[in-house]
């Protein structure tokens, strides 16, 4: 015979006089920051009560009934409604809905209140989104729906910005495929079609970063000399259909492509294509991407590989572009510079010994089954693949380490990881971005020139990081003297350690930067350094202290050099009030920072940094982009742009700014500022003189 499921019963519900009414002692919320009480108040005096309080009778000493009640749940609806009693919009005896639970109930009234408040599921943006367009299209404006629910209508038409998204991302987005701030970049674009292409393209890839959707949703135009153009050649793009502009008067350096959309699914084809070739090596995965974030290997463990020796025809061949190398540079060893073509010659040489030098790695096959490869684009449009990485958790299991039978152990394990220490817990820069469509571009103001966005000072200073990292590198002395300084400050300022040497160098993680970053010069030098001191560590780390010992003083130096460059932060931060770390902290590591660079004398147009739409002229106000004009080419060529809209200003000045030199505040080194700016006055005067003769 079933037995009968028992019923449950619930609490009954009735209305109560408010002055009958007390807020309980077991309410669980007491923090009162951001409870938000007026704007409640408001809400229920245009409205009414939603929703009912959670009340319990008070009892007196013999647990008898008094006729008061305490409310454990509801607390903030209680002062809200306390608040419009003491502002004589509702009469103390008001008749309040509550929901009673019987006296002496098991259940305790903390419970009660901690359910209410954790129960409870935030509404998703999306629901807010739809909620908010439903408003609209039945008549009410952006203001009133923004006053009902007391947000700044900038919020509101924030999520109103939604209605320009493809129903298809939308869908993806809620099925969590996607990241609120990744919906919201779809949003500066109306077309579907294309939104659909770009969310194709970059969920295939490892950077799915808001910018690289804005920018590929931005992009009219493509310079022939953009590493996509290169890496799919011209006569590629043509035959699929796409449309070169030619400057028939000036240098157009190829042209522009007009059609971004066909250039990008030419490009993921060819990268596709590549990436199959790599994964038929016998390799677990493969990621595919037109570039990846600076840093996207440092989760993963490498394995190792055996170089792969030069056959004899690839050292008869290496011997004679040598030769012919010696043989050019001491026909014109006496020569200011080399002719054109003498340079390009010499270029191609260069080149083809790199090629020949950099010998691929041949892999263990076990190993390949637990690795993986990432695919890209190089700055030159060349196909670039790393090869040998492995995810924490296809790691083998490490065997428990255990003494030798004396005891002893000459060598502490893990004393020295090396320059290619991974640390996995690093934090991210995801915070509240889904609450700004464009938290990172500088707002239009009516007068003067305010601070430029956190996010657009972090990518600055993280393209200064990394320059300074490569300038430090480069210089044992100064790296040798910031660490001493650094020794003597822990010694004398601060508490010492209890450790033979408390030193260390952790390397800090540069999460935000644009997109240019790691195709720089600096990256570039950077890897290569890294790679070739890797290349020449011993396999053993037991080893590690005697091939150090036996370095010569020049090598010992360089590769001190080299490991202190990874702690190097130049980075700007905006910290919040109840961090760790202070703002006046960060000021301070800035100062530091700019006297290291004036000791290197760090020039990041030497770097390579070039001002863009992209970096930096479309992220800024047009003020700035005016000033910046000014300060490199004059007051005629701000003339000439500063009728333009904000899009076409910012694509004019890259094109004006080009080879200027010119630098924002940011990026400067202070006494090389100070003579870049003698310079570019004193260029000017001139040209301006010619012009007046």
């Amino acid at each position: 015979m079933a037995t009968a499921i028992p019923k449950i019963t619930l609490s009954s519900s009735r209305d109560i006089p408010f002055n009958r009414l007390v807020l309980s002692q077991s309410n669980v919320r007491r923090a009162k920051s951001g409870l938000s009480i007026e704007e409640l108040a408001r809400d229920i005096e245009r409205r009414g009560l939603l929703q009912s309080l959670n009340v319990r009778p008070v009892l007196d000493g013999e647990g008898t009934e008094t006729g008061t009640y305490e409310v454990p749940a509801g607390g903030r609806r209680f002062r809200a409604l306390e608040l419009l009693v003491k502002q004589k919009k509702l009469a103390k005896t008001a008749p309040v809905p509550c929901v009673v639970r019987e006296a002496g109930s098991t259940i305790l009234a903390e419970d009660d209140s901690l359910a209410e408040n954790v129960q409870r599921v935030a509404l998703h943006p999306l629901d807010q989104f739809r909620a908010f367009r439903d408003m609209l299209e039945k008549g009410m404006s952006e203001e009133e729906i923004a006053a009902a629910f007391f947000v700044a209508p900038a919020v509101v038409k924030q999520r109103l910005r939604l209605m320009t998204v493809s129903d298809k991302l939308l869908e993806i987005y809620e099925q969590d495929g996607m990241k609120l701030e990744q919906l919201m970049a779809f949003s500066i674009s109306d077309d579907h079609a294309r939104q659909e292409q770009v969310w194709n393209i970059v969920s295939q890839s490892h950077n799915r970063e808001p910018y690289v959707i804005r920018r590929m949703l931005t992009e009219k135009t493509v310079r022939a000399s953009d590493a996509r153009a290169r890496f799919v050649g011209l006569e590629a793009y043509i035959v699929a259909g796409g449309h070169v502009m030619r400057d028939r008067f000036e240098a157009d350096d190829g042209g522009w492509l007009q059609d971004p959309a066909i250039l990008d699914r030419l490009v993921m084809e060819k990268l596709q294509e590549a990436a199959e070739q790599v994964r038929a090596e016998g390799w677990k995965w493969v990621e595919t991407a037109l570039s990846f974030p600076w840093g996207h290997t440092r989760q993963f463990a490498e394995i190792d590989g055996t170089e792969v020796p030069l056959t004899d025809e690839e050292t008869a061949r290496l011997e004679a572009l040598h030769s012919d190398q010696e043989t050019i540079e001491a026909e014109y060893a006496q020569a200011d510079e080399y002719p054109d073509e003498v340079d390009a010659r010499l270029g191609e040489i260069e080149r083809a010994i790199l090629a020949l030098e950099e010998r691929p790695l041949a892999f263990d096959r076990a190993d390949m089954a637990r690795a993986g490869t990432f695919v890209s684009l190089d700055s030159d449009g060349m196909l670039q693949v790393e090869r040998g990485f492995v995810l924490p958790e296809d790691m083998p299991a490490e065997p428990e380490e255990t003494d030798d039978a004396d005891g002893s152990d000459e060598y502490a394990h893990g004393a020295y990881d090396g320059p290619n220490e991974r640390i996995a817990d690093y934090g991210s820069d995801e915070g509240a971005v889904g609450d700004s469509i464009a938290a990172d571009v500088e707002p239009e103001e009516e007068d003067g020139i305010k601070p430029l966005p956190d996010r657009l000072l972090s990518e600055l200073t993280a393209w200064r990081t990394l320059a300074l990292r490569d300038a430090f590198a480069s210089n044992p002395h100064i790296a040798l003297t910031e660490l001493l300084h650094t020794l003597v400050r822990d010694v004398y300022w601060q508490t010492p350690g209890a450790d033979c040497l408390e030193a260390h160098v952790r390397e800090i993680s540069l999460p935000v930067h644009s997109p240019d970053m790691p195709g720089s010069l600096p990256a570039h030098a950077l890897r290569q350094r890294n790679e070739g001191w890797k290349h020449d560590l011993p396999e053993e780390e037991d080893a590690l202290w005697r091939w150090i010992d036996g370095l010569d003083d020049a090598s010992r130096m360089a590769l001190l050099a080299h490991c202190l460059s990874f702690g190097i932060n130049a980075l700007y931060e905006r910290m919040p009030s109840y961090g760790a770390v202070s703002q006046r902290s960060v000021s301070e590591r800035l100062k530091r920072a700019d006297r290291l660079a004036a000791a290197l004398s760090l020039d990041l147009v030497e770097a390579g940094w070039q001002p863009t739409v992209e970096n930096y002229l479309g992220r800024v106000t047009k003020a700035r982009i005016l000033q910046a004009v000014r300060e490199a080419r004059g007051d005629e060529a701000v003339e000439r742009i500063a009728h333009l809209k904000k899009p076409d200003m910012a694509r004019e000045a890259e094109r004006l700014l080009e080879g200027a030199g010119w630098l924002p505040e940011a990026l400067r080194t202070a006494r090389l500022a100070d003579q870049a700016l003698v310079e570019t006055v004193t260029a000017r005067e001139d040209m301006e003189a010619i012009a007046a003769e």
